[in-house]
């Protein structure tokens, strides 16, 4: 407990690791817990290249995943005053808290530094960016040139879902095509993209972009009715604006038990936090696995004792390759690859499974709150109190 009063714990930011942290939090019944989130729905950002393309929706309704005792407001965040332990929001309103849970993600990131990005390419990271994106093409005929610009998982799904369906996609790597790939995984991804039409430059890099071309490094102009700008992150400013020390991108600074080197009032989970100053891979998996341990080392401060330091591990990555095939490439423990991938029909309905399993996951965090997962990790043995990581 907190002086004579029930804890207040604000979520700022309802995508995976928000929800996950505000059910988790339910472990103990005593706390009031305050999600912000700036929509009255959950936005799943692993099927937006979907929504661009036109066959899913992307948008979920939080009471299926949130569980009771969970409040939701639907506003901004502008500033965490945390000399006065309050959040303002945009609507003017200010939030009193104990703790705050810091999950605002992040979001597509267009470089300032390549003259007409920031006007004429459209980032995918968002779901107002999906949907203007999507209402953009509707108006093409599929005949009219697309470019993608990064080749990362999104931009590799963003391709081949248009490529699929007729459009004629370029795909612009910069470097390395799928750079989380094995070799073999990215020959096996080059393979499929040849046969759905996908042009692929893997070493040009994009200097400029024009309402209806982009310029490569070598003076090449090549036409495109719209560029898609799927290479890079960025995150947010609340943290900085707050006063709170980041990275050099943005990111909360953290411990390694996820709070910030600020103020142990405030943790971090996703893709804002940099514990240690080594940030995760941003992605639906890192999140997924620090948002329960965020909302861990909460409720160990609540409880008195002191929290664990975060445990993270990766399985491998699962990319969508169209609606009709897929990759699963295996990886080591910290995100590296090994020579070993499956790929084709199957894959494409395992990465389906995958995505439906998340808002599973969700919900049964809902109705459950100890029904919390990562690949290693949890509270010490010695931490008795909160919670139980159910395997």
């Amino acid at each position: 407990m907190t002086g004579n009063h029930a804890p207040k714990v604000v979520v700022i930011g309802g995508g995976y690791s928000g929800t996950l942290a505000a059910n988790h939090l339910r472990m103990r019944g005593d706390i009031d817990i305050t999600m912000v989130n700036p929509r009255p729905t959950f936005v799943e950002r692993i099927r937006l290249h979907q929504h661009v393309a036109g066959n899913y929706d992307a948008t979920v309704d939080y009471g299926s995943l949130l569980g009771d005792g969970v409040a939701l407001v639907v506003d901004t965040a502008t500033r965490i005053d945390f000399a006065n332990r309050t959040v303002e929001l945009v609507s003017g309103a200010a939030l009193a808290y104990d703790y705050v849970v810091y999950a605002v993600g992040s979001t597509g990131a267009v470089p300032a530094s390549v003259p007409g990005a920031a006007e004429f390419a459209h980032p995918l990271a968002e779901l107002e960016q999906a949907q203007r994106l999507h209402d953009l093409l509707d108006t093409l005929h599929p005949a009219a040139p697309v470019t993608v610009v990064g080749a990362g998982l999104t931009g590799i799904e963003t391709a081949t879902e248009l490529a699929e369906q007729g459009r004629n996609v370029t795909l612009v790597c910069g470097g390395q095509l799928g750079p989380y790939l094995s070799a073999s995984g990215r020959r096996s991804v080059a393979k499929v993209m040849r046969k759905l039409g996908v042009k692929v430059l893997e070493t040009d890099v994009v200097t400029e972009v024009r309402r209806d071309a982009v310029v490569f490094a070598d003076g090449a102009v090549r036409p495109s009715a719209v560029t898609v700008w799927t290479a890079g992150f960025g995150v947010p400013d609340l943290a900085a604006s707050s006063g709170l020390r980041t990275d050099d991108m943005g990111r909360l600074l953290t411990d390694e038990t996820l709070t910030s080197v600020d103020d142990e009032r405030i943790v971090a989970a996703g893709d804002c936090a940099s514990p240690s100053g080594e940030p995760l891979r941003m992605c639906c998996a890192s999140a997924s696995q620090l948002g329960p341990q965020a909302a861990n080392t909460v409720l160990s401060r609540i409880a008195g004792a002191a929290p664990a330091n975060f445990e993270y591990g990766f399985g491998g990555v699962c990319i969508s390759l169209g609606r009709k095939s897929g990759i699963l490439q295996v990886a080591r423990k910290d995100d590296s690859p090994v020579d070993v991938y499956f790929s084709g029909r199957f894959v494409a309905k395992v990465k389906e499974g995958i995505c439906k399993g998340t808002l599973w996951a969700l919900r049964r965090g809902a109705r459950k709150p100890s029904a919390a997962f990562w690949l290693k990790g949890g509270p010490r043995p010695e931490q008795p109190v909160f919670p139980k990581v159910l395997t």
